[in-house]
């Protein structure tokens, strides 16, 4: 849950989490959707499905977990740093650790310059991390360095007179502490525009289908999607609903990574829907006043919040 999100972001998540699957035998047994409904809201859902695969892997091999980093990193989602860290505090088995925060303080103490993301400044900094990993209170170190960079060595307005190591640190020394690490060269994120078809029946409940195992929101439920006005009117009368009384909600944008999501809901209120469109597996009709428990991402669930609460 830690990678690529924020301690405080976390903690309502894991401690839910663990309240319903306290250990790796009940999360193999768990389904898909119960382990998203869980993660819905965190984002970057493929860390969900990959823990939930890595959970079932574990179990059908006996229980026993990997202590290597080959064998960690065989597991799906486990990267070379995150697999150097389950070593490191976990067994306390020497091995190196480069995510963000280390990054940060490897690449301002050393001032090596340039985007980590580079191919060579990667490898220096590996090279570096291993260089400072000690034999000894291995996973103290690890814990440490990833603190020093979360806490004090912050990537906007850093601690450095209260750094430990400040002394030793040339971005300092050197008056680089700003430069360090430098950004991503900024890239102007795509745009894709969707509607979201909200078929609401006469029970106050909307349909929903799932999306597919991977890509984005992979195995997710959401509003069916369409790319133009045209192929949902479309749609619409394929389902029977001939002429469809469409109302058009405005526009929201939902930012990935990569691009932005704008998105229009589409509320069409439906007395009667024929089942045989519907696949069981693939759809369902939401009770939006019950408890569910199938994985929402997070613009589906402010959505729904919405047509539950119109003010």
């Amino acid at each position: 849950m830690l990678q690529q999100t924020q301690v405080t972001t976390v903690i309502p998540y894991f401690e839910r989490f663990i309240e319903k699957l306290p250990d790796v035998e009940n999360l193999a047994a768990a389904s898909i959707d119960d382990v998203l409904n869980l993660w819905s809201g965190l984002g970057y859902y493929a860390r969900g499905r990959n823990l939930h695969k890595t959970a079932r892997l574990i179990v059908d091999q006996g229980g026993q977990f990997p202590i290597d980093l080959d064998g960690l990193c065989a597991l799906p989602g486990i990267g070379k740093s995150t697999a150097g860290a389950i070593l490191a505090m976990a067994f306390s088995i020497r091995a190196s650790i480069l995510d963000g925060n280390v990054k940060r303080v490897l690449a301002r103490f050393h001032a090596v310059t340039g985007w980590s993301g580079d191919a060579r400044v990667n490898k220096e900094l590996w090279r570096l991390s291993d260089e400072a990993t000690p034999e000894n209170r291995v996973g103290d170190y690890t814990q440490a360095i990833m603190d020093l960079g979360a806490s004090v060595c912050k990537r906007k307005s850093p601690d450095c007179f209260g750094c430990p190591v400040r002394e030793g640190c040339i971005g300092y020394r050197d008056g680089l502490i700003d430069e360090i690490p430098m950004p991503r060269p900024t890239k102007k994120l795509l745009e894709k525009k969707v509607y979201f078809l909200i078929l609401r029946n006469k029970e106050g409940r909307v349909l929903l289908e799932k999306r597919p195992p991977t890509g984005i929101w992979g195995g997710l439920w959401s509003f069916p999607e369409y790319t133009d006005k045209v192929e949902l009117v479309e749609q619409c009368i394929k389902y029977s609903i001939e002429p469809p009384d469409l109302l058009w909600m405005n526009q929201h944008r939902h930012t990935f990574s990569h691009y932005h999501l704008d998105y229009t809901p589409v509320l069409l209120e439906c007395s009667a829907f024929p089942n045989h469109v519907m696949d069981k597996a693939e759809h369902l009709w939401y009770g939006i006043s019950k408890k569910n428990t199938c994985g929402l991402p997070a613009p589906i669930r402010r959505l729904i919040q919405q047509l539950e609460n119109p003010d």
